[in-house]
């Protein structure tokens, strides 16, 4: 499978959202990564149903959205109705996580896991058979324009050999720092979907680095 490019619209231009969702439609790009924060889960605050009703009332393609939210499960059904495509919880902010990957996938979107950085991939032994996607953050969540945390190789490639032996088709995304220096790299160690926020918007032509990035391939055996 071709791997997946998620511009991240956290690092868009809010004064020009309508511009920057036409250019995400018009590139090579996958997905719209929208990332929701409640200012208590993590220290930040961003986009809420409004936001993201106007970003799925422009977008071609699908919504990735990313709760870092306490509670999520009371907001499942809502996120579903005003477009997401794929919804992410925090294995931290869950409580019963079975139970709220089982109310995603109700709601009619595919359901994944994040992991924070400090979190080891084991914990979700019991629930991977059941995921779409696990998002393995590699800095930590709240704010964009943060360094790559190396040890998150190691867990890409822990997951994968255990998503291997129970859901070889499971995505592993990778959000935080991705860039041309490191997306090669990620690829190899099991990664197939990529959060690119400063590295698309940041750049003297977004749409040729969403294209570079997609272009980066590896020989399947290394993988």
């Amino acid at each position: 499978m071709k791997h997946i490019i998620a511009p991240s619209i956290l690092a868009a231009d809010f004064a020009n959202l309508q511009r920057d969702c036409e250019m995400i439609n018009e590139s090579e790009a996958d997905w719209f990564h929208i990332d929701v924060m409640d200012g208590v889960f993590v220290p930040n605050i961003s986009f809420g149903f409004p936001v993201l009703a106007a970003v799925k009332k422009y977008a071609k393609k699908p919504l990735d959205v990313h709760l870092m939210i306490i509670n999520p499960e009371k907001y499942i059904d809502e996120f579903a109705k005003s477009g997401a495509s794929i919804i992410t919880v925090h294995y931290e902010a869950c409580v019963h996580l079975h139970r709220t990957i089982q109310m995603i996938k109700a709601a009619g979107c595919k359901a994944s896991v994040a992991l924070n950085p400090h979190t080891p991939v084991n914990v979700l032994k019991d629930v991977l058979a059941d995921l779409d996607m696990v998002l393995i953050m590699s800095v930590n969540p709240g704010f964009g324009g943060q360094q790559f945390i190396p040890q998150s190789f190691v867990k890409i490639s822990e997951l994968r050999q255990m998503a291997n032996a129970v859901n070889p088709n499971l995505i592993i995304e990778v959000d935080g720092g991705v860039g041309l220096v490191n997306i090669e790299s990620l690829i190899h160690a099991g990664a197939n979907a990529f959060v690119a926020g400063n590295a698309v918007f940041a750049a003297p032509d977004p749409v040729e680095m969403i294209a570079d990035l997609k272009k980066v391939t590896i020989n399947t055996h290394q993988i």
